[in-house]
């Protein structure tokens, strides 16, 4: 395989279900705004589920890491 031959490598990582393998979807309502959303894992109904609009505002800001 050559280095720059990403078709073959993407078409055999894939076979393996490793990095790039698409994921299980579920269904869920956002706990904030209420808009139907898609997240790639089983909704706890005893956690809150936020779409990507919402998402930002309950993340913790990040600390500069240099």
């Amino acid at each position: 395989m050559a280095f720059n031959d990403r078709n073959s490598f993407r078409e055999r990582d894939s076979n393996r279900g490793g990095f790039g393998a698409p994921k299980e979807m579920y269904n869920a309502t956002c706990s904030d705004c209420g808009a139907e959303t898609q997240v790639p894992f089983k909704p706890d109904p005893d956690r809150p589920v936020y779409c990507r609009d919402c998402l930002p505002n309950h993340r913790k800001p990040r600390e500069n890491r240099y």
